[in-house]
């Protein structure tokens, strides 16, 4: 089983805390970040923006350098307690091997982000063991993200007690459940296309008695297929204890297997229990998850409890 007992938890965020918003992927827009200053804002938080969060290459937040060189700015800053990504996107893959983890070491901080920000979540925790969390950026889309997910993403950055999430009727996903005991260990993971991806690198975590998370947007079932089948050729699936099913948004194309016939037809055979339904992704009023800490999957009464990311 992964080692559990080296999980690091930075201290919760309090008012008055300051917190940096860096860009390490894609570009983003200042109209959105304003919403998620003003939100961060409102819950007492002093936030600063990086200097280079606005900057564009291309499909990046600026050159390679740039983004880097922000990261480290906020991961390295005593003053700084929190880093929250603006938004995924692409890019964070190209800069993860520069990272000094003696620096996240010696400060551990809280990290939030999800899509991209999976690359920078796993190397994070194969390099100083840093639980994060599988989150909202400070990009906030108000279609995407309505008070659920501000009040979750509220406790896991400020409430170091543990979060409950239920599998919902409403999500696609929500056939996707293998039913049987429940199962316990870290959960590790977040969006597959980045995991399958992190396949062959350092960073790829010990997926032995972990509960898999697993969540996507903008691929077809026979590409979720194929990712899937990757991550099983290469042993990853027949390692964990449990699998949880967040959002799969927008994942159609005009065949007739569904993203749920996808879904069922790859992790049914795993042996493991597998619960679907969870708001956790890239889809409406997604809600906040820590990343490296304990978790209980009970895929019977539908609940996914994950320990604290904070202390």
């Amino acid at each position: 089983m992964s080692d559990l007992t080296t999980a690091v938890r930075p201290a919760a965020l309090r008012p008055g805390d300051r917190v940096m918003l860096v860009s390490p992927s894609g570009p983003t827009r200042p109209e959105r970040v304003a919403r998620g200053v003003e939100l961060l804002s409102e819950w007492g938080l002093s936030v600063d923006v990086a200097p280079n969060v606005y900057a564009r290459s291309g499909y990046l937040a600026g050159t390679d350098d740039l983004r880097l060189a922000d990261l480290m700015t906020a991961l390295g800053d005593p003053t700084v307690r929190g880093v929250i990504c603006t938004r995924g996107g692409y890019g964070v893959q190209r800069i993860v091997d520069g990272i000094d983890m003696a620096v996240v070491r010696a400060d551990p901080k809280i990290v939030v982000g999800f899509s991209d920000i999976t690359a920078l979540q796993l190397s994070l925790w194969r390099g100083a063991r840093l639980a994060s969390v599988h989150g909202p950026g400070a990009a906030w889309l108000h279609e995407r993200t309505g008070p659920d997910s501000v009040a979750a993403l509220r406790h896991a950055l400020m409430d170091p007690t543990p979060v409950t999430i239920s599998a919902r009727q409403d999500e696609e996903t929500s056939a996707v459940r293998v039913p049987a005991a429940a199962v316990s260990g870290p959960l590790l993971g977040g969006n597959l296309c980045l995991l399958a991806a992190t396949v062959g690198t350092p960073d790829f975590p010990d997926m032995s008695g972990a509960i898999l998370l697993i969540e996507e947007v903008g691929e077809p079932p026979y590409k979720v297929d194929r990712m899937l089948t990757h991550l099983r050729r290469a042993g990853v699936l027949s390692q964990v204890a449990g699998v949880a099913v967040g959002q799969f948004t927008d994942c159609a194309d005009g065949w007739s297997t569904t993203i749920v016939d996808c879904l069922l037809e790859r992790l049914t055979p795993l042996g493991v229990p597998v619960l679907g339904g969870l708001p956790i992704g890239h889809g409406r009023d997604q809600i906040a998850v820590p990343f490296g800490t304990l978790a209980t999957l009970d895929a019977t009464l539908g609940t996914l409890t994950v320990a604290p990311a904070v202390r």
